[in-house]
């Protein structure tokens, strides 16, 4: 039998947690996986705009493992297997980081997002990345047994990000929109 899409256990303003617990939907640890899965919609979007889908599918994968770690109950002995991450997932973002800016011009100014659709898209997936990472750095100002490496791989993330906005904007041959103070 098919399980249902919904539970109505959330009718309330509670979800589950791997494991169990229930929380408020308002709790940090639901805004960070939450936070972590609007962030993973926004790079679907940029992947289905652009010809990096291998690498931004293998992003994407990170992202739901990620998720996946912050949706558990850290005082709970989880039954399932859940995947890692590593050092070597932010070795492939600074990688492609570092592939990408073989390319580019040297950056004289701060660039403001836009000049093309891909190219805002790119920007609003970093913005929401920041934002992930802010919100994952105060669930582990709350919680110190969150996994350092979350925060670690999204400040990364959003340096991939921004280089990918750049990149994106030089093979689509798009002056970079400087700011001008």
């Amino acid at each position: 039998m098919a399980f249902k899409i919904y539970t109505k256990t959330g009718d309330k303003g509670l979800t589950g947690l791997i494991g169990g617990t229930k929380l408020s939907k308002s709790h940090i640890r639901i805004e960070a996986y939450g936070t972590v899965d609007e962030l993973n919609s926004h790079i679907g979007l940029v992947s289905d705009l652009l010809d990096e889908k291998d690498k931004l599918r293998q992003i994407q994968n990170k992202l739901f493992v990620i998720g996946s770690i912050l949706a558990c109950d850290p005082d709970k002995d989880i039954k399932m297997e859940i995947p890692s991450i590593s050092e070597d997932d932010i070795v492939f973002l600074e990688n492609g980081i570092d592939e990408m800016d073989k390319e580019l011009p040297e950056m004289k100014s701060f660039i403001l997002p836009g000049g093309h659709v891909n190219i805002s898209q790119i920007h609003i997936a970093r913005t929401v990345c920041r934002r992930a990472e802010r919100i994952s750095v105060a669930l582990t100002d709350t919680d110190n047994r969150t996994n350092p490496l979350i925060v670690k791989y999204l400040n990364r993330l959003s340096d991939y990000l921004f280089t990918l906005a750049r990149f994106t904007a030089l093979k689509l041959q798009v002056e970079e929109v400087k700011w001008k103070h």
